[in-house]
């Protein structure tokens, strides 16, 4: 048997007025995903334990089965992981979003996503001239960078993720530390004539106004895959954080040409991806971020063509492989709701299915919030268990 864990970021929703109080999952064109769970099993899970913050780090610990309250020290270590950043036992690493503040009012959480090109010598000219002792940028992707700090591993601030805030005054969202609070402001005293926001602030884009830290923690110890379940698998996704959990759980990162954590993604590329790593693994996870950033846009339109995307380009051709060979099971899920309406994400239990060989279909029609609400609520990182036994 082999296993497909497809994870749409960010999917689940609520009833929005500009979709005529549907949501993206009932508004969007899904027939392969409906496929999955009128041949399947249509159920809901919680993958953000209670009292734990609704992020795509504790949803993806859950889905790809460790138990966040066992394994979560923080977003940015396992972002970290995935650059091979080394940790040592005084040092705590953050993530330092790249984003537009005007006015005292976050409004971009992902300073219009610049490319690896712009960014990248931003980056370093923030390393070069910041001047403060004991703290290291490191290069992520797009607006997804890392900040390594000494002397913090004991004392980590809590701190508010850019994403949560969008539109909102920053003041009373600034983190509990001197520290963390001198770094932002001295890269917006940096950022202030920085030739590249001068270029965008021309041609109407918005500036990227400083660094944004949060998510902070120590590089945690997960069990390895073929430790916990003795089998070999792959991770295909664009963003860090997927590929560094992937990274400490002993699965191969698989790199798309053209992935990119946005819109734009290459979903055809992963789809081909994923098809291939399962003529050589036992597991492949595809994970796509497009739903998630329209989801914090607040974008119906862009949400519900992400989704559009990942059921012809994924699941569609990862479907048809299963059926010519007849021994694979798939599991399809977002990993948390990312409402449009609220641009951020919340806790609320969410659709899952589970299709393939030994899977009896349960009679549920189609991938919907409302189709599965009366389903019993799992526990998320039972659900790796469900599908593998």
């Amino acid at each position: 048997m082999r296993y497909v864990i497809i994870i749409p970021d960010g999917a689940a929703d609520r009833p929005h007025p500009d979709l005529n109080n549907a949501t993206p999952l009932e508004a969007a064109n899904i027939p392969n995903i409906d496929t999955l769970v009128r041949e399947g099993i249509l159920g809901r899970a919680a993958t953000v334990p209670e009292g734990m913050a609704p992020g795509s780090d504790v949803a993806n610990l859950s889905i790809l089965g460790y138990s966040p309250k066992k394994y979560y020290s923080g977003r940015a270590p396992l972002e970290a992981a995935n650059r091979d950043i080394k940790l040592s036992d005084d040092q705590a690493v953050f993530r330092a979003n790249t984003v537009t503040v005007t006015d005292g009012v976050m409004t971009d959480f992902a300073g219009a996503h610049p490319t690896n090109e712009e960014v990248y010598p931003l980056i370093d000219y923030l390393e070069e001239k910041h001047n403060i002792p004991g703290v290291k940028l490191h290069h992520g992707v797009s607006y997804r960078h890392l900040c390594v700090i000494d002397n913090m591993a004991d004392n980590i601030p809590d701190t508010t993720p850019p994403h949560d805030i969008t539109d909102e005054k920053v003041a009373p969202h600034l983190p509990d530390s001197p520290l963390l609070n001198k770094i932002m402001d001295r890269s917006n005293e940096l950022l202030k004539e920085y030739p590249l926001n001068i270029q965008r602030q021309q041609i109407g884009k918005n500036p990227i106004t400083q660094l944004w830290l949060w998510g902070g923690g120590i590089m945690p110890k997960l069990p390895t895959y073929k430790e916990k379940f003795n089998i070999k698998g792959a991770m295909i996704s664009a963003v860090d954080l997927l590929q560094g959990i992937a990274k400490l759980g002993g699965l191969e990162v698989i790199q798309v040409p053209g992935a990119t954590g946005f819109y734009d993604t290459n979903y055809r590329g992963k789809g081909e991806a994923a098809i291939e790593a399962l003529k050589r693994l036992d597991l492949v996870v595809v994970h796509v971020e497009a739903p998630d950033e329209a989801g914090h846009n607040g974008e119906a339109s862009e949400k519900i063509r992400a989704l559009e995307n990942i059921d012809k380009f994924i699941v569609g051709p990862i479907l048809q492989a299963a059926r010519e060979s007849g021994d694979i099971r798939i599991l399809c899920m977002p990993d948390h709701p990312t409402p449009l309406a609220l641009k951020t994400h919340t806790s609320d239990p969410i659709p899952f299915t589970i299709w393939g060989s030994g899977i009896e279909a349960d009679a549920s029609q189609v991938f919907t919030e409302e189709e599965s609400k009366d389903k019993d609520i799992v526990e998320g990182c039972s659900l790796i268990d469900i599908l593998l036994k």
